[in-house]
Formats: structure tokens, C-alpha cells, sequence
């Protein structure tokens, strides 16, 4: 190179400030989850793939992997062998006496589903209609035309907003935290903790009727 070579000056590149990324996950309220589960109860199936997967906070994979081993309605227990590094649990298969027990209530739910289940061979607990285990992809479509047709919207449509909206509002309903990471497997608290950020808007709407209480 000579001395009246041209010389590119490259700019060192700025680094980038970083900001306080917003928590946006998604996830439906109690009114959506019972909204969902009317539309879901047009079939056995698929109202209890989806209560199973709200109740005990399950990834898609784990509800389309369950097998009928799984579940021990004499001793009302559910084995949750998680996915992604989470601690597997036996968890009970709850009862509901409110006046949601026909859509909330496991035991009623998976004894209808199992009553109308035809035996394949596969031992899956939840079926595709062709036989064998269901793939994700067709939970996911499953779930997100349920959904919609629960009036819930679009962004919310997918089957882990339901392992969201267990944990949020579990947390909103003042449940501890310790509680909430044993009933979703989690190994650290610190999976838990990331769920308190989505209830900002329940904690707004809780200040505010505690000031019409106070005020």
C-alpha cells in the first residue's frame, strides 16, 4: 500500500443500550379457560386434552405423548413425566364442586372421555382420529379452532398459553409461588418469578377495588 493509498475508516459499532424487555407472554383468563372449555365440550376428547393440559400447566408434547398408564383414577393420580429439563410429579386428578363441575371437574371429564375411547392398541390416552397418538401440530389446530370459537383472541390461540394462564392466574389469586413451581415441575424458582409480570393488569384491577374499599 502507498502513502496515498485511500484508507476505509470502518466505525467501531455502536453497542446497542439495552432495555427492560416487557414479560408478553400470553395467556387466557379464568372467563376464557370456562368459555374455552364450553366449546370444547362438544367433544370428550378434546375437552379433556384441554383441562388436563390447564390443570397441571402441560406443554403440548406432554398432553399428545400421555399414555393411559398415566392415569390412576382409582387413586385419582395423574404421572407428568415433563418435557425440557423439568422435574416429573404425580399430581391428584381433581374434583370440582362449584358450578363449573361439569367443565372443570377431571374425574367427571376423563371418565366420559375414557367411556367413549375405542382401543387401538397404542395406549395413548388421547387418540387421532386415524388411530395411534396425536402429533402437536394437530393439537395446536385442535386447540387454536376451539379457541376462536370461544371468542378468545388470535394471539392467545396456541396450547401453551395454557401452561401461561395456569401459572398467572394461580399467582393473581395469591397462591405462593412455591406452590406454583411444584404443580408446573419446575426446577428453579426463577421459571416461577417470570409469571408474576403478566398479572400487572389483575394487580391494577385488585388496587383499584381495594381503593374503593379503603377510599
Amino acid at each position: 500500500m502507498t502513502a496515498t493509498s485511500a484508507v476505509n475508516i470502518v466505525p467501531f459499532p455502536q453497542k446497542r443500550q439495552r432495555t427492560a424487555k416487557r414479560n408478553s407472554m400470553t395467556y387466557l383468563t379464568p372467563d376464557e379457560i370456562l368459555r374455552v372449555l364450553r366449546v370444547a365440550k362438544r367433544s370428550a376428547r378434546d375437552h379433556a386434552m384441554i383441562l388436563l393440559a390447564y390443570r397441571h400447566g402441560l406443554r403440548a408434547s406432554e398432553v399428545c405423548n400421555m399414555k393411559l398408564a398415566q392415569i390412576d383414577l382409582k387413586n385419582r393420580q395423574i404421572d407428568i413425566p415433563r418435557l425440557k429439563g423439568s422435574l416429573r410429579t404425580v399430581q391428584p386428578i381433581a374434583e370440582h364442586r362449584g358450578d363449573a363441575r361439569s367443565l372443570y371437574d377431571e374425574i367427571v371429564v376423563l371418565k366420559r372421555w375414557l367411556a367413549e375411547r375405542i382401543e387401538d392398541g397404542s395406549n395413548y390416552l388421547f387418540l387421532s382420529q386415524k388411530g395411534g397418538g396425536l402429533t402437536r401440530k394437530q393439537f395446536f389446530v385442535t386447540f387454536r379452532a376451539i379457541a376462536l370459537a370461544a371468542g378468545v383472541s388470535p394471539e392467545k390461540c396456541h396450547p401453551h398459553s395454557l401452561k401461561h394462564s395456569r401459572a398467572t392466574n394461580l399467582i393473581a389469586a395469591k397462591v405462593g409461588l412455591m406452590e406454583v413451581k411444584a404443580l408446573l415441575g419446575h426446577k428453579s424458582i426463577s421459571s416461577t418469578v417470570q409469571y408474576i409480570g403478566v398479572s400487572d393488569q389483575q394487580a391494577a384491577e385488585a388496587a383499584k377495588r381495594a381503593d374503593a374499599e379503603m377510599f
